[in-house]
């Protein structure tokens, strides 16, 4: 008798449901945004499977068309590179570039200028960044450029480290998307205050990163169980900067909502491949903000985009994974970029084969 009563409620909640589904689709707002509100903050759900994340960044993608002039599709600045690393900032500007931005620019120091032009001829190339008159020499492309990626190769020199803050500034008057990796993650661990409550600001930490990140902003280590909770806190306590913490699952906050990207990447985990992250998040940005949200069914453009390079990358690594093992390197990954692209944002199906690994959403 309980059982035939318990199967009489779970009937009748389920009719109760599909009434208010059709009631809100002809009436209300959509079912998901009440769900939203009915959710605590820090409640993972499912939003069905990666597909339905991955047409979101789709949706954002410009098509390609014959009458359209150079630069249209962006163009990327990359702040970066000193004689010790120069392949960081090569790698994030070669990867903007087949991501599908137009032209990619590095501003970089006199000696590793030459290094970074002998890599690829593709790059535009800015022997500026340890000048008396840097920030004055980057400022001056500023208007030409349609987002910035601020720290591939960087490292901690006191002269550039000061530079890259007027250059943060100078971008920041602009109101330029502005990506921030690796030593420049380091520079606003020094002083939040360059990018507190820039809401145009994507920082992309891994897990060493991002504690320093936590440990200067909120002043104590954030608890490592809940990730989704922990990103989040970090966003919100830097005025809702997009915040994207690198790891076996990539986990992305606005400070009001949580994106988990779970693709399978690479056992392999070679030096460089954040630097594809964030050239290639320093295209999607761009685009992601010119499509506007309603391109993203209401989501931050750049929680969208984020996601967008985090799957990307993930993509790049697992198909250079598969063809080179061990021997796996940045480089096999960037040779990736245009296929995975196509796998994943040019086709109906971004999945292999079928579902994809679940992303997760809370709000």
């Amino acid at each position: 008798m309980a059982s035939r009563a318990g199967a009489g409620a779970v009937v009748a909640g389920a009719a109760v449901v599909a009434v208010l589904s059709a009631a809100l689709a002809l009436y209300g707002p959509p079912l998901d945004a009440v769900l939203n509100q009915a959710f605590p903050l820090h409640t993972a759900r499912s939003v069905t499977d990666m597909e339905a994340a991955l047409q979101l960044v789709r949706n954002v993608v410009p098509p390609l068309a014959a009458w359209k002039h150079k630069g249209q599709a962006g163009r990327i600045g990359v702040v970066g590179g000193c004689p010790e690393y120069t392949g960081a900032p090569y790698f994030a500007a070669i990867s903007a570039l087949k991501v599908g931005a137009d032209l990619s620019h590095v501003f970089t120091t006199q000696d590793a200028a030459p290094v970074i032009k002998s890599y690829s001829p593709e790059l535009i190339v800015h022997p500026v960044l340890d000048s008396p008159s840097a920030v004055q020499d980057v400022e001056k492309w500023l208007p030409r450029l349609h987002a910035l990626v601020v720290g591939p190769g960087l490292g901690r020199d006191d002269v550039l480290l000061e530079n890259v803050k007027g250059i943060l500034e100078a971008s920041k008057t602009r109101g330029i998307p502005i990506v921030i990796d690796a030593d420049g993650l380091w520079l606003v661990a020094q002083q939040p205050a360059l990018i507190q409550g820039y809401q145009k600001a994507v920082l992309t930490p891994n897990h060493v990163e991002f504690s320093r990140l936590a440990e200067a902003v909120l002043g104590d280590p954030l608890d490592g169980r809940d990730r989704y909770r922990s990103v989040q806190r970090l966003s919100q306590a830097l005025g809702n900067v997009t915040v994207v913490q690198k790891g076996e699952q990539d986990v992305i906050s606005d400070g009001g909502q949580a994106l988990t990207c779970s693709r399978q990447g690479s056992g392999r985990r070679c030096g460089g491949q954040g630097d594809l992250l964030s050239g290639s998040l320093g295209v999607l940005a761009h685009w992601a903000l010119l499509a506007g949200p309603e391109k993203t069914n209401g989501s931050s453009p750049l929680l969208v985009a984020a996601f967008g390079a985090c799957a990307l990358t993930r993509q790049c690594a697992r198909q250079a994974f598969q063809k080179h093992g061990r021997a796996t390197t940045a480089t096999d990954m960037i040779r990736e970029l245009g296929p995975a692209f196509s796998r994943l944002f040019e086709t109906s199906a971004g999945a292999d084969g079928g579902v994809a690994p679940t992303g997760e959403l809370s709000l």
